[in-house]
Order: C-alpha cells, then structure tokens, then sequence
C-alpha cells in the first residue's frame, strides 16, 4: 500500500475509507431501525416484524443476515419444539445503537410535531 493509499483510506471522504462501508450498512432504515428494536434485549423475528411496522419479511431477514455477517449482531437457534431463534446485538452492534440513538433523539427534539420538515 503506498503512502497515498494509507493517506486516503484514514480519510473519511475517500473511496478506500471503511467508514464508507459502515455508513452504508448503517445508514440503511431498516438496519438503523432494527438495531434500535434490539437496543433492549433479544428479540424474536416476529416480535421484529411487529415492532418493524411496514417492513417485509423478505426485507427483514436480508437486513438480520447482513448485520449478522457485519458482526452487528448474533442469531441464536435454541433446540427446541419448534425451533426458536433469537437475534441479540454484539459490542459493535450496541456501540453502533449510541450514535444512532443521539439521531432519534435529534429527530424527535427537531422535527418532533413537525413532520412535514422533512418532506
């Protein structure tokens, strides 16, 4: 790698940066919404639909496998009658929860009764 390489990739703007690739994931809705759901705990993928309001479960399930491979978060499947699977936050997946909680928060004191802002 050259120095240039080294320079650009420490750069945040540039093509190399891997914060690119995390902005990527991150900035999806339903990757941003889904690590929110899981902020409290462990959640079961219906009780994910049902708080997901409007999300497919094609959808969902592509968004659960995509952070599960970005280590964001872990699917368990307990041995059992039928099989139940849970879906928890890593460290990352919860270090990643902070900032995107802080862009709730913003949300809601900014635009909060204003929803037509945002249009």
């Amino acid at each position: 790698m050259t120095t240039l390489d080294a320079d650009l990739r420490n750069t945040v703007y540039a093509e190399m940066c891997p914060c690119r690739d995390m902005l990527d994931l991150l900035a999806n809705k339903w990757s941003a919404l889904i690590i929110g759901a899981l902020e409290d705990g462990p959640l079961r993928f219906g009780e994910l639909r049902s708080r997901l309001q409007g999300v497919s479960p094609k959808v969902l399930s592509a968004s659960l496998k995509r952070l599960e491979a970005n280590d964001l978060l872990t699917r368990t499947v307990y041995a059992e009658v039928p099989p139940r699977v849970e879906y928890e936050l890593t460290p990352l997946g919860l270090s990643a929860a902070v900032p995107l909680a802080a862009l709730r928060g913003w949300v809601d004191e900014t635009i909060g009764g204003h929803p037509s802002a945002l249009r």
